[in-house]
């Protein structure tokens, strides 16, 4: 008889385990979809930091900078360059620049 209601138990220990697991990955992957969502939202703040700070110094000098170590020394332009690349395009000095941000 002891038993019996060993195994009347056994059933939910296997439903918790299974919720407990399902709970999990969806936790887990609401989390990483989140990530790739602030990824792009700080590729785009990047991306329009630099478009500033470049009309910013063609409003003061009259010429967009030449390059991006320009910007960070003259206008304090800080990029999180361990996390992403920053392409910086310049055609002429008086044409604005091409500005691509990828995250690594």
């Amino acid at each position: 008889m002891y038993s019996d209601k060993a195994e009347k138990n056994r059933p939910w220990l296997w439903y918790t385990l299974a919720a407990v697991v399902l709970i999990v990955l969806i936790w887990l992957f609401i989390r990483l979809a989140g990530g790739s969502e602030n990824r792009e939202n700080a590729a785009a703040a990047i991306r329009e930091a630099v478009e500033t700070s470049a009309r910013q110094c063609y409003v003061v000098e009259g010429v967009y900078p030449p390059d991006l170590r320009y910007l960070e020394e003259n206008y304090g332009l800080q990029i999180n360059t361990a996390e992403f690349y920053v392409a910086y395009d310049i055609y002429a000095s008086n044409m604005p620049p091409t500005v691509k941000v990828v995250a690594k």
